[in-house]
């Protein structure tokens, strides 16, 4: 590995965070940027390393981008950036040049992250060399895995897990399913754990309960359901932890997940005292014969600010 840095980026629909990693350290010259300034990636790139003077140009770089990775080519839903991952790695002279989904990126990042970064949510200690479960409700519900491979390294996998069905667990969730059901048809676990999907639960909640729902915004609904100000806003929030805790848990039997389960995403961070308190780990464990199987399994919180940058950070140094 030379002394040169490498350069990380998490790309999103509005903004792009630039950065530099050397090895064994954190990521520096932070830098965030408006993708609808400029034409593409390697346009903002080159602009974002002409203002870092006298840093030697990096030959090594890892993008997260907030859209399926599936070949060369990268297309934004929600941006006009259109690009070829060979191309910009041409352009910007890149040796070794990585592109992930963000959510491989926050994968990645969840074996460099301890102490304050994260807050356990029950269970044992991790068993080591087992795969590992990360999920995450932001805009959508975001689903992936990091497995060991036999040459010491780890793999994220990228995955499409927030879409699977969700399942009923009692007979209010299976009222409140089937009311959605009726207006959304398939109901997937991300149409109810993610931002809308909190708003979804709460309308559920209200029409199904002959009440009106006053608040209409996940932020309104997360902050009256916290303070217990709205019963309709409460009912949405416990439900969701409780959701959450369902598909945690069906991921965790799905993989073999011993090493452990990782809640990361933009909405948990902003409340982990009320998940913890919540009935996310016993609906976690709440699968019969299998609950001694899950009981030992640890689940944690991501609260670092930046997750998908130390998965990036982590894939730019290999």
């Amino acid at each position: 590995m030379s002394d040169r840095p490498a350069l990380i980026a998490d790309i999103g629909g509005t903004h792009v965070r630039f950065a530099l990693v050397r090895p064994g350290q954190a990521p520096t010259d932070t830098v965030v940027m408006r993708c609808r300034e400029y034409p593409g990636p390697a346009e903002a790139a080159q602009a974002y390393l002409a203002g870092l003077a006298g840093s030697p140009a990096p030959k090594r770089a890892a993008f997260a981008v907030a859209s399926p990775v599936a070949g060369d080519r990268v297309k934004f839903t929600n941006s006009n950036w259109d690009f070829s991952i060979a191309e910009v790695g041409d352009v910007l002279g890149f040796d070794h040049f990585d592109v992930v989904n963000d959510f491989v990126a926050v994968a990645l990042s969840v074996r460099h992250l301890a102490g304050a970064d994260l807050l356990k949510l029950g269970g044992g200690e991790p068993v080591v060399g087992k795969p590992i479960a990360v999920l995450g409700p932001g805009t959508g519900l975001g689903v992936s895995a990091v497995v060991p491979e036999p040459s010491g390294r780890w793999l994220a996998l990228a995955t499409e897990g927030g879409h699977v069905t969700m399942a009923a667990a009692d007979d209010r969730e299976a009222e409140l399913l089937s009311w959605l059901r009726a207006h959304h048809g398939h109901m997937s676990a991300e149409r109810v754990i993610s931002g809308q999907g909190l708003v979804n639960l709460a309308q559920a909640i209200a029409e199904t309960s002959g009440r009106q729902a006053v608040h209409t915004t996940p932020d309104a609904i997360s902050q009256h359901g916290l303070d217990q100000s709205c019963p309709i806003c409460h009912e949405a929030l416990d439900t969701f932890f409780a959701m959450l805790g369902t598909v945690a848990g069906n991921l965790a039997l799905t993989l073999g997940s011993l090493g452990g389960v990782f809640i990361a995403g933009g909405i948990l961070p902003r409340m982990p005292e009320a998940l913890a308190a919540s009935a996310f780990r016993d609906r976690f464990e709440a699968k019969g014969r299998f609950r001694d199987y899950l009981a030992p399994i640890p689940a944690w919180l991501v609260r670092h600010p930046q997750p998908a940058f130390a998965g990036l950070a982590a894939l730019a140094m290999e």
